[in-house]
């Protein structure tokens, strides 16, 4: 059982977060802006659809946590500070991902306005990357963590 909840718990992670994540850090350079320069790749419709693949993927990736939890309680390993600070970093990204720059990419497709909300943006998708990235070396390292006898 724990092999198959450990197999969810990565393949779900590296599909949802690993496409939200992608999809977060390619929004800003899509978005449509009021003045666009030559050349540029600004698409919205490329746009548009990031937008949705960054919310239906974050909604779907909802599975990681649920499982990488489950997993945890199965293994009795609740109790590992590893365990509570990829809890934390997670409800952190989430938070993110939700208040900041989900609504914020909404707004840039309702309204194209200047380029400089967008490089705002760019930076909290690489703050959301970053915070995921440092789950993913928590699970890979495991701080703390001590194998049963």
């Amino acid at each position: 059982m724990q092999h198959v909840l450990l197999s969810i718990h990565v393949l779900a992670g590296i599909v949802f977060v690993g496409g939200s994540a992608v999809a977060t850090s390619l929004f800003p350079r899509y978005a449509p802006v009021a003045d666009p320069e030559p050349g540029s790749p600004r698409n919205a419709a490329v746009a548009a659809a990031l937008h949705r693949i960054t919310g239906g993927y974050a909604l779907a990736g909802i599975i990681v946590p649920v499982v990488g939890i489950t997993l945890a309680l199965v293994q009795g390993r609740m109790g590992e500070i590893w365990i509570a600070v990829a809890m934390v970093l997670t409800g952190l990204a989430a938070i993110l991902l939700a208040a900041q720059i989900h609504p914020r990419q909404r707004e840039a497709l309702k309204e194209p306005g200047e380029v400089r909300p967008l490089k705002r943006l760019a930076m909290l998708a690489g703050v959301y990357n970053l915070v995921w990235a440092v789950v993913v070396v928590l699970m890979i390292v495991r701080p703390g963590y001590t194998p049963a006898a």
